[in-house]
């Protein structure tokens, strides 16, 4: 049975970049499109229902950083984002309003292709991961990659909803970001170790929860983080 080639739209005002890439993952299996301003990316991701977007941040008339927030007002679709500036601050903000990984310039279009695959791996449902969660008012539904919160969308990243499955499945126990990223086997740290920390703020402030009064999400200082809510596992069979 032929894998289906994967959809990657790149949104990159440098053409000859686009052009490279282009060649050099369509070996690995990819069905690759580009788009060179911001209102042309946008138009692309909704005729073509990308399986992922490869995000410039430099892009004429509207930063990547829009673009990703206008992604993410109608779409789940994994984001990489890509940046000339080796800035930490950039990467936290690009991971902060819902890039899936951040990637600085120059890379090696090998690396690219790593991160490519680990986010999909990442986003594609596993069937060891079927079931549904429950914990009062949170419900994650693992087949259908969906965390409701009172029965509305919480409207998570890949990321975000993969540490809240990763937390649902092992209540009570205290986890530390070597464990988490061990878990999630994509995100890249390097130098800003506070990717999981971001991740875990931004599913904070989604569910309402706070390191003052957690409901949820409790830090263990020095350490990492406990999900500390009581969590009924439901069988989805019917």
């Amino acid at each position: 049975m032929t894998t289906p080639r994967k959809k990657i739209l790149i949104i990159d005002d440098d053409k000859k970049l686009a052009d490279l890439l282009k060649s050099y993952l369509t070996p690995f299996g990819m069905e690759v499109e580009a788009a060179y301003e911001p209102k042309e990316g946008l138009k692309l991701l909704k005729s073509l229902k990308s399986d992922l977007v490869i995000l410039d941040v430099m892009l004429p008339g509207q930063d990547g950083f829009e673009v990703c927030k206008e992604i993410r007002k109608a779409s789940r679709t994994p984001i990489i984002m890509l940046t000339a500036r080796g800035d930490v601050t950039d990467r936290v903000v690009g991971l902060e309003i819902g890039a899936d990984d951040y990637l600085s310039k120059p890379f090696e279009p090998r690396e690219l292709v790593a991160r490519i695959q680990s986010v999909l791996r990442r986003f594609s449902p596993k069937e060891e991961k079927d079931g549904i969660f429950k914990s009062g008012v949170l419900t994650v539904d693992m087949g259908k990659r969906v965390a409701t919160l009172k029965n509305k969308d919480m409207d998570l990243t890949t990321t975000e909803f993969e540490i809240l499955a990763f937390f649902m499945a092992n209540p009570g126990a205290v986890m530390n970001r070597d464990k988490i990223m061990e878990y999630l086997k994509g995100i890249e740290c390097e130098a800003f170790n506070r990717s999981i920390d971001v991740a875990v703020s931004r599913l904070r402030k989604k569910l309402g929860d706070s390191a003052e009064k957690p409901k949820f999400f409790k830090t263990i200082w020095g350490t990492g983080y406990m999900f500390i809510g009581s969590v009924s596992p439901i069988s989805d069979k019917g």
